[in-house]
């Protein structure tokens, strides 16, 4: 599975994805701050599942219908920053969808994420990361979980690493950093938290009008999580 993660910056790239997903192959497309709105149904082959409503820049997720079925959408509100508060920016910002892969016969999960600014604490941050994984073992039980996006969390990393272990996820980073608008904050920003997929690589792509570099992510069922599924 190919799965590409892209924050937009207020929209501005959207006219890239359909190259994006083409030259990549993709089979999942994650996004972020996306004008809802002006969301296709299609994207080079690549349908709309959901895209969250509350948001005045939301969360996408668009899927393969070659190779999945959407069963069931679910998107998430998270605790708060003062940021929110004040702008307003993202009502809900998980979005995570339980996809059926239609030759395996089973059942995986694919989430969109992006966590509060850099205004906001890591404590937060942490706190939104583990609520959302929780939500999404709720989505689907023992289901493989693949979750990516923006967590701006650019430092410190190795400490929310030992988190996420502690809840049963392995946190995977790119090959390069995924954030280059501002010098002092340019870092890993984009990456991807999983539980029951091998990750073979997280790629990070060449930077076109965001601010964001987009990555891909390929991941494939681990054998041990394919054979207790069967």
């Amino acid at each position: 599975m190919r799965v590409i993660s892209y924050n937009l910056r207020k929209h501005r790239a959207a006219g890239e994805l359909a190259t994006l997903v083409e030259r990549h192959s993709a089979d999942v497309l994650c996004l972020q701050e996306c004008d809802t709105t002006d969301m296709p149904a299609e994207i080079s082959g690549l349908h709309l599942a959901e895209a969250t409503q509350r948001n005045r820049l939301g969360l996408a997720v668009y899927y393969s219908t070659n190779t999945f079925r959407a069963v069931e959408v679910r998107a998430l509100a998270l605790k708060k920053s003062l940021h929110d508060y004040v702008l307003k920016p993202a009502e809900e910002r998980m979005l995570g969808v339980r996809l059926h892969d239609i030759d395996q016969g089973r059942e995986i999960i694919v989430a969109s994420f992006h966590a509060a600014p850099l205004t906001a604490l890591n404590s937060l941050r942490r706190h939104q990361i583990r609520t959302a994984l929780a939500e999404l073992q709720d989505l689907g039980e023992g289901l493989p979980t693949l979750m990516v996006g923006d967590y701006n969390y650019p430092v410190f990393k190795e400490n929310l690493g030992q988190k996420v272990r502690a809840q049963g996820y392995e946190l995977t980073l790119s090959d390069s950093r995924t954030y280059t608008r501002y010098r002092f904050f340019r870092g890993h920003y984009d990456f991807a938290t999983s539980n029951g997929f091998d990750i073979q690589g997280v790629r990070t792509l060449p930077q076109g009008s965001s601010d964001h570099l987009p990555i891909l992510v390929t991941a494939e069922v681990s054998a041990a999580r394919a054979r207790s599924v069967a």
